[in-house]
């Protein structure tokens, strides 16, 4: 599991290279090598910690994409995240090169830490919660969690993709680039409103907790 992880996380970051330094039109691009060096080293951390202490969630999580969700309208939803996710490197790396966005150089080693920041948010999520698939479906023996970041949102693994996705464009030296974080929102709360109206169908226990935990993302707004 061990050396399967590390193999998808070297196709993975081959692809992220590809999608920065190619618009980029060069190497010699520091933001670029700050977002894949922090983004590499986050996501390895998490991919080996459940590898040693969880591989039956780290086999879920990587089963992924619109192709592995078992039903129509989460295939949708997630194709439509695939490309903006796609998208938002490309276009924050054509910013830089094109000049669109004057980011100052703190603001580019902020959003690598909230790369970090979300990453780790993810990590805390994962040590917490073992059914946290990459698919929405129940899982045999799946239980409510409502301890740890449970107990302030409903949905904290998707709070830590937003804040991982709001550094990238800012990491990478763009401004425009946060406008394909903007698209992730609405396809996010579709994917929340649907995903919890099969764990009211299908998980005991859910609708109490959604009762005691009333906020989905943001405590206080929604």
């Amino acid at each position: 599991m061990t050396l399967r992880t590390l193999r998808a996380s070297i196709i993975g970051l081959v692809v992220i290279a590809v999608l920065v330094f190619v618009p980029a039109g060069t190497v010699a691009y520091w933001q670029g090598w700050l977002f894949i060096i922090v983004f590499a080293l986050s996501t390895n951390l998490i991919g080996l910690y459940l590898a040693r202490n969880d591989p039956a969630l780290l086999q879920r999580r990587m089963k992924f994409g619109p192709q592995a969700e078992p039903r129509p309208v989460q295939k949708a939803l997630v194709g439509l995240a695939f490309v903006a996710f796609s998208a938002l490197p490309v276009v924050s790396a054509l910013d830089h090169r094109l000049g669109w966005s004057d980011v100052p150089d703190w603001v580019s080693v902020f959003g690598a830490f909230l790369v970090w920041l979300g990453l780790m948010i993810d990590l805390l999520v994962f040590r917490r919660n073992s059914f946290g698939a990459s698919t929405v479906e129940t899982m045999e023996g799946q239980t409510v969690i409502s301890s740890g970041p449970y107990a302030l949102v409903r949905h904290p693994m998707y709070v830590g993709a937003l804040v991982m996705l709001v550094g990238v464009p800012l990491a990478l030296g763009s401004y425009w680039g946060l406008l394909f974080v903007i698209v992730f929102v609405p396809v996010l709360a579709l994917r929340i409103l649907d995903e919890e109206a099969m764990l009211l169908r299908e998980l005991d226990g859910y609708a109490e907790y959604t009762r005691s935990v009333r906020y989905r993302l943001v405590p206080g707004v929604w």
